[in-house]
């Protein structure tokens, strides 16, 4: 099959194998260019199959040296549609990465499940006994919890309307937005599918079934942002969420002595879920420009190769803010970055985004999410869609 991209607002409803493939690849080949670390060896990732989840994967095993188990939720390729571009992903890493003697199986399904934590328990028992660290990286719109209700996440403000500029990427479009503020109901459903209770049951079952080791760590991710995305991000409904992600970093933190948890607040990046966030992709836009400019551009994977050895390896001690979070957006909230992005925000136009921002670098990013737009990769070939995952018996 010809595998060509369909962009359909922020998503893209097809997925390339090959491509995939090689940025799969990419990151590996940037982390094996890289110095290693001691660190943790038996590393668990709860959303591993894209984006700072695969990056964390990818990081852990070429950094120090780990194993892993990564949990997706991603659907193979049929006859005429291709597999999401996680599964490609996944597979992928399954390939490099047993090719190169490293322990990497992955379980698809639900995360949010009690069946999946319990899958993932009977496996770490039977193959390593313990596990060292834990990273938790899931963005997902809705969430079946415990209590047998489905919760969904919504982007609004909390308190009142908020009206800023936003870009149609498809057009270059820049328009006025105005964001409603959520009802309290809205508010409390976005934390129960973002915030930190599903991480806090996770470990809860690790701990339970005495599968984690003594000195274990886990880690889950978060965003801040500048001022011009508060309203809609920090202090909006998803703001909210991780406040109680910060919350319940704490809690186990005190809950647990002989495990340490927190929360790594990363740089701005292409992500599905980033892509669906009014406002952001325009920021995003002119920070690349600028970040790019400066030489303090990164990825995905050297924000994650960044947090493994600069931030977690060696057995330092791990630098945190007074909030008691570990801040990788360190370059992006750099005065002088911050300074110039607000400049360019004030004066940005129809006329002038092509020049004052770095649209054609957001879409490079976009595409490479869904395995296109890499040179190396002839997408006029016809190429096998039904990959299969080798840890994965479907």
């Amino acid at each position: 099959m010809i595998v060509q991209p369909k962009v359909k607002g922020f998503m893209c409803t097809t997925a390339h194998p090959e491509g995939c493939r090689a940025a799969v690849k990419k990151q590996i080949d940037y982390i094996k260019s890289q110095p290693k670390a001691d660190g943790y060896k038996k590393v668990l990732v709860i959303g591993s199959s894209m984006g700072y989840g695969l990056a964390s994967r990818i990081a852990a095993t070429y950094t120090y040296g780990a194993d892993t188990i990564g949990i997706i939720f991603d659907k193979p390729g049929k006859e005429k549609r291709t597999a999401s571009a996680g599964w490609y992903n996944t597979a992928a890493f399954e390939e490099f990465a047993q090719a190169d003697g490293y322990y990497a199986r992955t379980l698809n399904g639900d995360a949010y499940s009690q069946e999946m934590k319990e899958e993932t328990i009977q496996l770490i028992k039977k193959d390593w006994g313990k596990a060292d660290m834990v990273i938790y990286s899931i963005a997902a719109p809705r969430r079946k919890a415990p209590d047998g209700v489905t919760y969904r996440s919504v982007l609004k403000t909390t308190d009142k309307e908020y009206t800023n500029k936003t870009i149609d990427l498809l057009t270059n479009e820049i328009s006025e937005i105005t964001i409603p503020p959520a009802t309290e109901e809205e508010i409390n459903d976005t934390v129960k599918v973002m915030g930190g209770e599903d991480w806090k049951l996770w470990i809860e079952a690790l701990k339970d079934a005495d599968v984690l080791a003594d000195g274990a760590i886990t880690v889950a991710y978060s965003y801040i942002g500048p001022e011009v995305t508060h309203p809609i991000y920090y202090n909006g409904t998803i703001g909210k969420a991780k406040a109680d992600l910060y919350k319940t970093a704490d809690s186990m933190d005190e809950m647990y002595p002989d495990l340490k948890a927190y929360v790594s607040v990363n740089k701005a990046l292409v992500t599905q879920s980033s892509s669906a966030i009014p406002i952001v992709p325009l920021y995003m836009s002119l920070l690349f420009k600028v970040m790019k400019e400066k030489r303090l551009h990164e990825g995905c994977i050297e924000q994650m190769y960044r947090l493994m050895h600069d931030r977690l390896g060696n057995g330092a001690d791990i630098p945190v803010d007074k909030d008691r979070l570990i801040r990788m957006d360190d370059y992006e909230m750099k005065e002088e970055v911050q300074k110039e992005v607000f400049n360019l925000w004030q004066n940005v136009s129809k006329d002038n985004i092509k020049d004052i921002a770095d649209i054609n670098g957001y879409w490079d990013e976009f595409y490479e999410i869904f395995g296109f737009g890499i040179d190396s990769v002839n997408y006029d070939a016809d190429v096998d869609i039904q990959i299969k995952i080798p840890s994965i018996e479907e």
